[in-house]
């Protein structure tokens, strides 16, 4: 009797469910499998998740491109919850065809509809790839890396005795073999079988040297089917990775490695009908791909704009500034934004001229990156801000930033607006630049000090004959004091004069800037935060020559540091470890993980060339 209660309330809710579901909860949608190969059958399913639905209507293409050996069949199922005592409960209902292609191509089959009540329901729209059946793959010679030439997986795999020759397969697959320095391209590991149970073990890809490497993340593996060289495989891509080359010429990349299992049948006959049940093993296969070299070719020296620093790819570029009326002492933000494709986390800022009297922060960055089979892209958005501390009428140049157009191979400089500014006086109506004054006095006490006594006993007089006014110890301070004053009033003429002089203050203080930035690298290296530990040794490089040389930071390449080196007189061995340093922290942000202890050695090397530096560089 309890059984048929229960029967009865779950009917009950299946039916009130199934004929209340609002119209904005209704789905409808149709599935069936991204690729089939001709002379086989697969499934092509609509789904509604109502059981009323009625008067389905395929797509009209379909039968011009598949036979409909049978459906569309109808199945009904429902489910019910509790859960925390709060029931929910679903219905869906399902309508099947079985097709067979006609013939080959790639068909896009129209939504289906179906009605709901007095409601009519579209689906989605569905594409189906029809892959040639099937055909003998002859022996191909030079195929250029294609197909690994070793079967088997080697002669160190004992365990495998099968030979899965062109069964089984590992490509590199490369999108562009012939690229500029700097100009991104994909490489794609992908793995082909002709076996239904396969499993990876353990895969192995090459450390990309001489390339910065942005890996694609792939959210699922999924097997595919896919024709190649005429046989039709379950294939799967492992890994994807978009590649910077750093230098021109000839670079190799190493080849891949996949440990794969495999499900065989054994080469022993069964001896009886139960053998066969256990006719199968489990076998472990190395595949490989073949190497690959990449020609490289150097950006041209011709047409090479000044405010170029290594940008390539396409871009776009905008700017907006906060205000253009302000009073000294408020601070002014211009935002540049540069949108586009290419190596844009490498982008250095550009260069924004702000007057001499103003008061000029290290720009605010932020990067919003994506990095996908069509490369890196994504904007750079950089805040400069700034701070007049005189009223008067100024004038920022526009902002230049130039890139090299691959698809154009050609230089191309975008330019922003100039920028005039107003600046009145201050509060008080002063414009000088205000100075805190952080000093916290105390009012002295002479507790239990306050009432002087009457001294009693022998008293001992001075002399007044002894006058003070007038004497050579009179003269005597008068002419110290004057020596102090002039002495004083020298040194505070040449701090100034020091102080006006912007690029000697940075050249003073480039040491100091560069051991706090190297003191936040340490903090990071004990934290084992690799990528920002790099990046903030590189930051700490490129202010310290910036400082130190005198050159905005957008205007230093590796080629005007040497020649600027030279002629300050440090030695080349000195010159050239510098830039090793830089070069080995621009390869570690992106190239794969090195190995332990690289990071304290490179730590050690920079703190010891600025300390080379600092004694050969005095000014």
């Amino acid at each position: 009797m309890e059984k048929k209660i229960n029967f009865l309330l779950i009917l009950l809710l299946y039916v009130a469910f199934s004929h209340h579901v609002k119209a904005d909860d209704v789905t409808f949608r149709g599935s069936a499998p991204p690729a089939v190969a001709m002379g086989s059958q697969f499934q092509l399913a609509y789904v509604v998740n109502v059981s009323n639905s009625k008067d389905l209507r395929l797509p009209p293409s379909l039968t011009e491109n598949f036979d409909l050996l049978m459906g569309p069949s109808v199945a009904t199922s429902g489910s019910m919850q509790i859960i925390n005592g709060k029931r929910t409960s679903s219905i869906t209902t399902t309508y099947t065809c079985i097709l067979m292609p006609k013939k080959e191509g790639t068909f896009e089959l129209e939504p289906a509809t179906v009605k709901i009540g007095n409601s009519e329901y579209k689906s989605n729209a569905i594409t189906i790839k029809v892959l040639p059946p099937n055909q003998a793959v002859q022996a191909q010679q030079g195929g250029g890396g294609q197909r690994p030439q070793q079967r088997g997986g080697g002669e160190n795999n004992p365990a495998s005795s099968v030979d899965v020759g062109e069964n089984l397969f590992l490509r590199m697959i490369i999108s562009d073999r012939s690229v500029y320095e700097q100009e991104g391209f994909l490489v794609t590991f992908k793995l082909y079988t002709a076996y239904g149970q396969l499993s990876v073990d353990d895969v192995k890809f090459p450390e990309f040297e001489g390339f910065l490497a942005q890996e694609i993340e792939l959210k699922d593996h999924q097997w595919t089917l896919e024709n190649y060289n005429g046989m039709n495989y379950q294939s799967v891509v492992l890994k994807q990775t978009v590649l910077y080359p750093q230098r021109s010429g000839k670079i190799e990349i190493g080849r891949g490695k996949v440990r794969v299992i495999l499900r065989v049948r054994n080469q022993s006959r069964s001896r009886s009908f139960f053998d066969s049940f256990f006719d199968y093993q489990d076998v472990a296969k190395e595949v490989f791909s073949q190497p690959v070299t990449i020609d490289v070719k150097s950006l041209p020296t011709t047409g090479k704009p000044a405010s170029f620093s290594g940008a390539v790819g396409s871009y776009a570029m905008s700017s907006d500034i906060n205000k253009t009326e302000l009073k000294a002492n408020e601070a002014v933000t211009i935002k540049l934004t540069i949108k586009g494709n290419g190596n844009i986390k490498l982008l250095k800022n550009p260069e924004v001229k702000f007057p001499n009297d103003f008061e000029v922060y290290d720009p605010k960055v932020d990067n919003n990156i994506r990095v996908s089979a069509a490369g890196a892209s994504g904007t750079k958005t950089i805040e400069y801000m700034a701070i007049p501390r005189f009223a008067g009428d100024f004038e920022i140049p526009a902002i230049h930033f130039s890139y090299f157009d691959t698809k154009a191979g050609a230089y191309k400089t975008l330019s922003s607006e100039s920028f005039r500014l107003h600046v009145e006086k201050g509060e008080g109506g002063s414009d000088a630049p205000v100075v805190s004054n952080y000093t916290n006095r105390e009012n002295v006490k002479f507790l239990g000090k306050d009432i002087r006594y009457i001294k009693v006993g022998d008293v001992h007089f001075i002399s007044n004959k002894e006058i003070f006014f007038g004497s050579f110890l009179y003269v005597m301070a008068y002419l110290m004091i004057a020596i102090l004053f002039i002495v004083f009033f020298i040194i505070y003429r040449k701090q100034v004069k020091e102080n006006s002089n912007i690029a000697l203050v940075r050249t003073k203080k480039a040491n100091k800037t560069a051991v706090k930035r190297l003191k936040q690298a340490g903090k990071l290296l004990k934290e084992d935060q690799e990528e920002a530990f790099y990046e903030e040794v590189l930051r700490a490089l490129w202010g310290y020559l910036s400082d130190k040389l005198n050159i905005s930071q957008a205007e230093l390449t590796k080629e005007n540091v040497a020649a600027e080196l030279t002629k300050y007189g440090v030695d080349e061995t000195l010159s050239e470890g510098f830039l090793d340093i830089i070069n080995t922290c621009e390869f570690a942000r992106y190239a794969p993980s090195r190995t332990s202890g690289t990071m304290d050695k490179l730590f050690a090397e920079t703190i010891e060339a600025i300390d080379k530096m600092e004694n050969t560089i005095k000014k």
